[in-house]
């Protein structure tokens, strides 16, 4: 049996910056993800997007919008959002989909944790949909804890939530600092 991995990701040329949702390189993440879930849930998943406000996503909100750049053209990213004062919710975590299978997403959302610990939160929140295995595998093997019965059948909880606790030994990730 032959394997037809993906080219592993070259640290040189990723780059992770703060961007807000205003920024014209989110444009493509927002509607490539509002797409998806509109294939994948047959609604439209675009107004599920803007059902928080762009500000939730700023510093001065408790929140972030990071872009991981790729020779500098956007090919992940991800935000939180805060949820309490305690905990940061992941929201948006998203692969360009010429890009999957690369580990984007890990990178993603370890860098997600590096900045929630930063800002001095100690737990990251998500919610996945139930027809999003691959989100729901990434959430698993990262070291989340499912907050719901792993045995059932996703379709019936209906919305996925996961927990992880941010301490000292959190992996964060490698790679350049900003």
């Amino acid at each position: 049996m032959t394997s037809f991995a993906q080219p592993q990701i070259e640290e040189a040329e990723l780059t992770v910056v703060q961007v807000t949702v205003g920024d014209p390189r989110v444009a493509h993440l927002l509607r490539e993800l509002g797409d998806e879930y509109a294939t994948r849930y047959g609604r439209d998943a675009h107004a599920e997007l803007a059902r928080y406000p762009d500000e939730e996503f700023t510093a001065p909100h408790g929140g972030v919008l990071l872009l991981l750049l790729e020779r500098g053209e956007p090919v992940a990213g991800g935000a939180f959002r805060r949820h309490d004062p305690a905990t940061a919710e992941l929201k948006r975590i998203w692969t360009h989909s010429a890009h999957r299978r690369r580990g984007l997403a890990r990178r993603v959302v370890a860098e997600l944790e590096r900045e929630a610990a930063g800002r001095g939160y100690r737990r990251v929140y998500l919610t996945t949909g139930p027809r999003q295995p691959e989100a729901r595998g990434l959430y698993l093997a990262t070291g989340y804890t499912p907050l719901f019965d792993t045995a059932a059948d996703p379709e019936a909880i209906g919305l996925l939530p996961f927990e992880k606790h941010l301490t000292d030994a959190t992996p964060t990730g490698k790679g350049p600092a900003r």
